[in-house]
């Protein structure tokens, strides 16, 4: 019985080989952060090891994401890494989402809580895990960016819209 358990476990792994997510590689660069923002080296270097995985139109790929159904984990992560902040889409969004994001940026890289530590474990990707002084280069630049945008646009085009209270349910 356990022998023939086994088998279908195999013959079920072998099939879900074939069944690939789409991935994320179209590197459109139309609205790129860069466009908009001056990048420099340092910053870009930082963003490229560890952010850009997850966070922009360009995934690279390690060699178990050909791997199922490790892709489909894979490709949900960076799915919703690009919901929460897309650098290639940034300058897209309106000025007041922008700010806000730079502020979130500050806010994860300060208290640690990016990279997700589940892009680093087992010894994965260890060039993506930030020292101090590459957090304050990423702090340090998102907030020249926020300064620059509070200096050029009125007050109100960076304040995030609010949401309206949805009526009690009777």
């Amino acid at each position: 019985m356990i022998k023939k358990i086994l088998i279908a476990l195999g013959i079920i792994l072998i099939l879900i080989q074939f069944i690939r997510p789409e991935k994320n590689e179209s590197n459109d660069q139309t609205y790129d952060i860069s466009t908009k923002y001056p990048m420099p080296e340092d910053v870009n270097q930082i963003l490229k090891v560890s952010c850009n995985d997850c966070h922009t139109n360009k995934t690279r790929y390690p060699w178990y994401s050909n791997v199922q159904p490790v892709a489909w984990w894979l490709n949900d992560h960076v799915k919703d890494g690009k919901r929460h902040l897309n650098f290639s889409e940034f300058t897209k969004m309106p000025l007041a989402f922008q700010n806000h994001k730079l502020e979130e940026t500050i806010d994860m890289v300060k208290k640690k809580e990016m990279p997700l530590s589940e892009y680093t474990y087992f010894g994965l990707h260890n060039e993506a895990n930030l020292t101090d002084a590459q957090r304050k280069t990423i702090i340090d630049w998102a907030e020249a960016q926020m300064t620059y945008l509070k200096n050029t646009y009125p007050a109100d085009s960076l304040k995030m819209p609010k949401r309206p209270v949805p009526p009690p349910s009777k």
